[in-house]
């Protein structure tokens, strides 16, 4: 017996002996951080956003020391060590804790201080203990937090709420709790429903089915203001496409309504001019790359007027020694000058290759921005802006000037202009190579959307005779107003037709339209004209 009671001792010694051991060994050991521990020692940092990241998890983690921290920090009761990286709570006792784990210390570090708040952080500290109030002991405390919540909802309290709902064992509370979710749910696709795009429409329709009737309802309604949203914007890019095509167009035929306006000549080699221009810019654009390279931002300002001459110096050249012999003989002219073509193609093409050219954008001609859900480009948008002033300074030119003047007289009536004393075989020559010249600065415009080659000029002749012949021969702005037509109902029937029946419903409509205005939209005045 006494053999026993002797073991009996010192086994409640050993017991004793090695449960002390463990705590001194457990007590030895550094602590294992969590998420939340990581998220406390944040306010150690001495940082507004640090601590503004801080208030952001701990109040959301919901872990029962959540509030304790956020309702010290309010009151300035939080400190934090800076070179420990600790963090403390002092009491309305003036007792000190760790915030971590709770124990009692007696002796705060003398680098220690309370962590600083400023009115941002204030608010958001307010908004923080409103959804740490979800878990308060109290369950009058609980319920009116989630009553702030449903008539207030944020979408950061979402995770408090869904932990709070797991833990409830109050009918009335549960209710409150599952209330407040769908407010906040309810809210997020109200969020979701006014971004609009196709981000938000793929969230939207991606919901889980066992959503509460509301959210549900309100998931149907949002989806079908984004898709009718959508919708307008799809409206409003088709027009932007079509109003940048038209602005294309228009560059392409303005030199064409000049010569066919005023000379009455189907020059078949007009897009071989836009052709030589590109051909400048590529050409301007290899000097600069190879001998100046700090100047290729500036390449199609320098481009411009080089294309200009070289264009419009082939088109009088082309005048002076072809079309001046074929006056009067349209169908003559129309051969001449489509074999005209063919010999300048060819002729690009032993020089340059047959393959594409590289020409580059300019920084400021590059990328694109938004406008609401319409991406809008930069080269596009410059070629608009460009065909404008082209378009405004041609129509100064026609009014303001001697040319000008001449021009429009030729065009009106060319005997009587001629009796007055006009010299018509230089008005044609100047004609066809300000035409052609237009042609040329039309190309630098081109070289930035299309593929430089021996072909360019082929894909827009055919379009240039549509707008000139639908606008009304020899009118500028029936040039204009033809080209944004064609260029819009180009862009709106594609996504329906295709792009080749969209271009062969065009043609039909075209055709149809000459046999009952055959002058075109707007016919110009004039007697040799009306005879």
């Amino acid at each position: 017996m006494y053999a026993s009671l002797t073991l009996t001792k010192l086994t409640s010694r050993c017991r004793a002996f090695l449960v002390a051991l463990l705590l001194v060994v457990v007590s030895g050991l550094p602590a294992l951080a969590g998420p939340f521990e990581d998220a406390v020692t944040k306010f150690a940092n001495d940082s507004f956003s640090d601590t503004q990241e801080a208030i952001a998890e701990v109040s959301t983690s919901g872990d029962a020391r959540a509030f304790n921290i956020i309702d010290a920090l309010q009151d300035e009761r939080l400190y934090a060590d800076p070179a420990s990286k600790k963090v403390f709570i002092k009491g309305t006792d003036d007792k000190v804790v760790d915030a971590i784990s709770g124990a009692a210390v007696t002796n705060m570090p003398a680098t220690a201080d309370t962590v600083r708040l400023n009115n941002r952080l204030r608010g958001v500290v307010e908004a923080a203990l409103g959804g740490l109030n979800l878990l308060a002991p109290d369950l009058a405390t609980r319920i009116g937090a989630a009553q702030s919540v449903f008539k207030s909802p944020d979408e950061a309290f979402l995770p408090v709420i869904e932990g709070a709902l797991k833990k409830e064992t109050n009918a009335n509370a549960k209710r409150a709790f599952v209330e407040a979710k769908a407010a906040i749910k309810l809210d997020a696709v109200s969020v979701i429903r006014s971004r609009g795009d196709q981000e938000a429409l793929a969230m939207l329709t991606s919901l889980p089915p066992d959503q509460p009737p509301a959210v549900a309802s309100a998931a149907v309604a949002a989806i079908g203001s984004i898709n009718n949203t959508l919708a307008l914007w799809s409206v409003a890019q088709n027009a932007w496409y079509g109003l940048s095509l038209g602005s294309v167009l228009l560059l392409a035929a303005i030199g064409l309504a000049i010569t066919f306006g005023v000379m009455g000549v189907i020059n078949m080699a007009h897009g071989e001019m836009v052709m030589i221009g590109a051909y400048v810019t590529f050409v301007v654009q290899e000097i600069i790359r190879t001998r100046y390279p700090g100047l290729f931002d500036y390449s199609l300002l320098i481009a411009l007027p080089l294309a200009f001459l070289v264009a419009g110096l082939i088109g009088v050249l082309i005048e002076r020694t072809i079309i001046r012999f074929l006056y009067g003989r349209p169908l003559e002219t129309l051969l001449a000058t489509w074999g005209l073509s063919l010999v300048i193609q060819q002729a690009v093409r032993t020089a340059f290759g047959p393959t594409n050219r590289e020409v580059g954008n300019p920084s400021w001609m590059s990328g694109a921005f938004e406008v609401g859900q319409m991406t809008i480009t930069y080269n596009r948008l410059w070629i608009v802006v460009f065909t404008i002033a082209v378009f405004f300074v041609l129509q100064a030119m026609l009014r303001f000037t001697a040319l000008g003047l001449e021009m429009r007289a030729v065009t009106q009536n060319r005997r009587m202009a001629a009796s007055m004393g006009i010299p018509t075989s230089r008005v044609d020559a100047l004609t066809f190579g300000l035409g052609s010249g237009i042609a040329g600065i039309a190309g630098v415009a081109l070289s930035q959307i299309d593929n430089v080659s021996p072909n360019l000029g082929q894909s827009y002749i055919i379009d240039s005779f549509m707008v000139v012949v639908f606008g009304g021969v020899g009118n500028l702005w029936g040039t204009l107003i033809g080209a944004l037509s064609l260029g819009m109902a180009n862009k709106f029937l594609e996504p329906v037709a295709g792009a080749v029946l969209a271009k062969i419903a065009i043609l039909v409509l075209i055709i149809l339209f000459i046999q009952k205005r055959p002058r075109g939209l707007f016919a110009l005045k004039g007697r040799a004209i009306e005879a």
